[in-house]
């Protein structure tokens, strides 16, 4: 019985079933009781309707005998509707309670006790009620052999023809003058009803039987079978098999949760993977991360740690963490597990052991705190870096540092660190003394751009900040003194910051032997150019000449000389003083050293001006300039007289080529030009010589810029005026370039960064 009803508790389909059931039979039985006691009230009801309408008959089929006080009539009468089957006694009363008619012979004239049996329903009361209801008049009794009766009783009244001479007499004051007692047996009625109660309840079985099959047919296809399905589903997940589906192809409330089921299956499978995936990538990291992972308990015990633990340590079962890594056999003075569980907090130190192999270990330590659900700490987890290498490497370090510092001070040229966005000197070396004449403590925390001349220093920290190199930069001794340096700039990192490493090296005295040079190429450009400079200046002197000479001659012949002559002669005069002037000037002014100075210049104007010298030379020599300058060009930044230099070694070298190669052909007719172009190419400033002489051949064109290189005969030149071109032309910042078909001339290009200001 136990085990039963635990089954019921636990069986959501016996616990519906059941109730189902014992709302069915309790639903069924109360309709079969109301039906059965609804049907036997009507047959009951029917048996006393019709016994009292068998009263009436009998009363109406006896009135006339009545009142013709025929009895033998009237026992006739009762005697034949007693044969009735149902009719068990038929009885006539007088007011005395004597039976004066019966269809038992036996019992007539037999006297009744008035106050008993029938006569009870009118005598029980004084005086006797006259008009008695039938639910009063009506009784049960019972008969010998069991059967139940019922009767009736129905009096009999003084009608107003029995109070009167043609009937036996009655007075007119007595209401009732008898009673009708009928007795009819109630077997046939008792019988329907035993029939329709056995109906009734056998119908009602039938319907329970049947509704409960129904139900439990149902439930068990319909509900048991789909839950008994989720059942093993829900097992099936519980113990992590995700892959079964359930099959409920319905879509009722049941279907519903399978799909949802499925769904939350799917989902979970899903989760549980990525669970899985990360419980791995966890468990591989804490195993495979490249520093020590312990886990230890309150007593210093180790409860978890990762591979690289174990393979640096070998700690037994149980072992404590001070003895595993260091062999004591208490825990450490300063501990940080200790720390982190009386605060909560996580705790640093450096802490040194000896590994397996009986090496010294040094390890940076982290430790933080394990809690629980409720918030407790109930381990605490300590990371450890390895930092026995960065110990060795400091060592390194510290050595390399020292040998750094030896290299860095013994470095001929000076060096220097410089913040790369102050640009402040944070470090140099021994050659910055020498050099520049500061010592080391005196330089340091000082803006690097201070060493610049002042007009220099803001485009100096530009030209620091974003070049590599810078080629000849003016610098300021501690004395005040100048000198020019080359400088070459790399980022580096000093310590933790950006910072730029500046290496400079003293060109003053190589400058200087290169201005020598220079000059001494200026004085043979001048040796070259005197031809045309003697032509230049002999048209403005022949001019005068004349203009003197008419001037005497007019005089000594005592001519008077018209205004208009006077002023006319005198503007030639003055005009052709000026121009000499000018030529000489030019000539001064191109023969004198330059300095380093760099000034915006206009490409053209020089080009203008160097013409002025060579354009009466090149047309003695019939030796056309074509000009094709570009207008609106952007000026660049260089020295205009050392420009002008560089030019006018292109034109002579022109020059040379134009007639070397007439001399070599004298009979061909070939052009004989000078191209002049500048045009601008993106961000530079792009000049063009290009002439129609005899070419370079292809395999001496690589070295025409080679000092002392030419390919001019033995006394036409010095090897010179290319080399210095070229180093001018880097100076500036620019480029050069040659160009040349043997036979068909050559072309120098010569590119300069434009400039704004």
């Amino acid at each position: 019985m136990p085990n039963l009803i635990t089954t019921v508790r636990s069986s959501l389909v016996l616990k519906l079933i059941l109730s189902v059931g014992a709302t069915l039979l309790i639903t069924i039985s109360t309709w079969s009781y109301f039906s059965i006691a609804y049907q036997k009230k009507n047959l009951q009801d029917e048996v006393v309707s019709q016994t009292e309408r068998l009263s009436n008959t009998i009363k109406l089929g006896t009135h006339y005998a009545m009142m013709l006080n025929s009895r033998d009539e009237i026992n006739q009468i009762i005697i034949n509707i007693a044969r009735l089957k149902e009719v068990q006694s038929i009885r006539i009363y007088n007011k005395e309670g004597a039976i004066k008619f019966s269809n038992h012979a036996r019992e007539v004239d037999q006297i009744t006790n008035i106050r008993s049996e029938a006569c009870h329903i009118c005598h029980h009361t004084d005086p006797p009620q006259v008009e008695v209801g039938l639910a009063e008049r009506m009784r049960h009794l019972p008969a010998d052999n069991g059967e139940r009766l019922l009767g009736i009783i129905s009096p009999i009244h003084n009608e107003p023809g029995c109070s009167t001479q043609n009937c036996h007499f009655h007075p007119a004051d007595k209401k009732v003058l008898g009673a009708l007692d009928v007795v009819v047996t109630l077997e046939e009625t008792e019988k329907e009803i035993r029939f329709m109660e056995k109906g009734v309840i056998g119908l009602a079985g039938i319907a329970f039987l049947v509704t409960s099959a129904i139900i439990f047919v149902f439930v068990l296809y319909f509900v048991n079978r789909p839950i008994r399905k989720l059942i093993a589903g829900t097992e099936a997940i519980s113990k992590g098999d995700y892959s079964s589906s359930l099959e409920v192809a319905r879509r009722d409330e049941l279907g519903q949760l399978a799909s949802a089921m499925n769904l939350m299956s799917r989902e979970i499978a899903q989760k549980q993977a990525e669970i899985n995936a990360q419980r791995d990538e966890y468990e591989n990291l804490f195993n495979m991360v490249p520093c020590i992972i312990t886990v230890q308990d309150r007593n210093y015990r180790l409860v978890g740690y990762n591979r690289e633990f174990a393979s640096l340590f070998d700690p037994q079962p149980g072992d404590f963490c001070y003895h595993a890594y260091k062999g004591r056999t208490s825990k450490c003075v300063n501990c940080p597990v200790e720390k982190t569980f009386i605060d909560g907090q996580s705790h640093y130190s450096e802490e040194t052991g000896i590994s397996k192999e009986g090496t010294p270990t040094y390890w940076l330590v982290k430790t933080s705190p394990v809690r629980n659900e409720k918030g407790e700490i109930v381990a605490a987890m300590e990371v450890n870096l390895d930092i026995t290498h960065l110990k060795e490497l400091e060592k390194m370090l510290e050595r390399s540092e020292k040998k750094y510092h030896e290299i860095f001070n013994s470095i001929p040229n000076p060096v220097f660190v410089l913040d790369a966005e102050s640009l402040e000197i944070r470090d140099c070396n021994d050659a910055v003394r020498v050099i520049y004449g500061f010592d080391r403590l005196e330089i340091l925390n000082r803006n690097f751009v201070q060493l610049f001349p002042e007009e220099d220093r803001e485009r100096g920290a530009v030209h620091v900040r974003t070049l590599a190199s810078i080629n000849q930069a003016k610098q300021i001794r501690k004395d005040g003194s100048p000198f020019f340096v080359d400088m070459w700039i790399s980022p580096v990192e000093y310590p933790g910051r950006r910072a730029l490493l500046v290496t400079t090296s003293d060109i003053t005295k190589r400058l200087e032997a290169e201005q020598q040079l220079i000059q001494a190429s200026k004085m043979a450009t001048l040796g070259e150019m005197a031809t045309g400079v003697a032509h230049e200046l002999n048209q403005p002197l022949s001019v005068i000449k004349t203009a003197s000479r008419f001037f005497i001659k007019k005089v000594r012949n005592q001519e008077p000389i018209p205004a208009h002559i006077i002023s006319t002669l005198s503007e030639e005069i003055d005009g052709h003083v000026d121009r000499a002037a000018k030529i000489i000037n030019h000539m001064r002014e191109f023969g004198r050293k330059s300095d380093k100075r760099l000034d915006p210049v206009s490409i053209n104007e020089v080009l203008a001006k160097t013409s002025e010298i060579f354009s009466q030379q090149l047309k003695a020599r019939g030796i056309d300039l074509v000009w094709d300058l570009s207008d609106q060009l952007p000026p660049v930044r260089a020295d205009a007289n050392r420009l002008e230099q560089v030019f006018i070694n292109l034109l002579i070298n022109a020059r040379d080529a134009i007639e070397e190669k007439v001399q070599a052909h004298p009979h061909h007719k070939g052009e004989k030009k000078i191209y002049l172009t500048s045009r601008r190419r993106d961000s530079f400033v792009q000049v063009e010589v290009r002439d129609t002489g005899k070419g370079i051949p292809r395999a001496l064109i690589g070295r025409i810029f080679e000092p002392f290189f030419t390919t001019k005969e033995v006394g036409k030149g010095t090897g010179l005026g290319l080399s210095i071109s070229y180093q001018i032309v880097q100076d500036f910042g620019g480029t050069i370039r040659a160009q040349s078909r043997e036979g068909e001339g050559s072309a120098f290009i010569i590119s300069f960064p434009a400039t704004t200001s």
